[in-house]
């Protein structure tokens, strides 16, 4: 069985494009930069990457001041050494995350009217999409056109509006990352819950490892995953 430091392994395999252990840029059809320095660690231990961006010897002394760090696995941690990475590595902006791992083919009983996108369905709604535009709650959300569904994905369906959607934000040969979105008029419904369930059961994705992750400020994000009972896998920290 994988250990969570090899799942948090997978994840960032999965997360970045590396290049010799440096991150390149974001694994994301986008191709958005990544940042200059990520951690992530459980209570075995913890990973590392850096920008490929920072000067290399910045980058060594990132990493050696990153050996020193106990285990990054307590909910509501803080970097020991998080001031002196400010200092070098001078951030725009320092998330921190949880990281959890969500099982294949979640139970979850639902009425939601749910659309695969590699089903023939799905492809009818990302043709009508792509012709007729986004309904104003997904452009709300930041979906602007339809190629910004990245696939799989499913959809929750009410009155023939996309109501929720859950997608691959990134994904790998090994692993695969969930981006959730669910439309403000139809928060509260549960809807989000069958969207997660659902993409969790496609057949794209039974053989890499999933994740579930967000922010730890992100209140609702973190509800769905308790209601869910998705296992903690460990924290996350991104210098941006």
């Amino acid at each position: 069985m994988i250990t969570d430091i090899e799942l948090l392994a997978v994840e960032m395999q999965t997360l970045f494009v590396l290049d010799n252990g440096r991150i390149r840029r974001e694994n994301d059809p986008d191709r958005s930069a990544g940042p200059r320095f990520w951690l992530a660690g459980c209570r075995s231990g913890n990973i590392v990457s850096i920008g490929a961006e920072v000067n290399d010897d910045v980058a060594a002394e990132v990493a050696s001041i990153a050996k020193l760090e106990v285990p990054f696995g307590d909910v509501g941690g803080r970097l020991r050494y998080h001031e002196r990475y400010n200092a070098l590595l001078c951030p725009a902006t320092v998330e921190y995350g949880l990281v959890y791992r969500l099982p294949h083919s979640l139970p979850l009983a639902s009425s939601a009217v749910l659309i695969e996108s590699e089903s023939e369905r799905g492809k009818g709604l990302y043709e009508d999409l792509a012709v007729n535009g986004m309904p104003q709650g997904m452009i709300d959300l930041g979906f602007r056109r339809a190629s910004d569904l990245w696939p799989p994905w499913c959809a929750v369906m009410v009155n023939d509006e996309v109501a929720s959607i859950a997608f691959a934000a990134r994904i790998s040969e090994v692993g695969a990352e969930l981006g959730l979105a669910t439309a403000k008029a139809y928060r509260g419904r549960g809807l989000a819950l069958a969207a997660v369930a659902a993409w969790s059961s496609l057949a794209p994705l039974q053989k890499r490892h999933l994740f579930y992750s967000t922010d730890r400020s992100n209140t609702s994000s973190r509800k769905v995953a308790s209601k869910l009972g998705l296992p903690f896998v460990g924290n996350s920290v991104r210098f941006i």
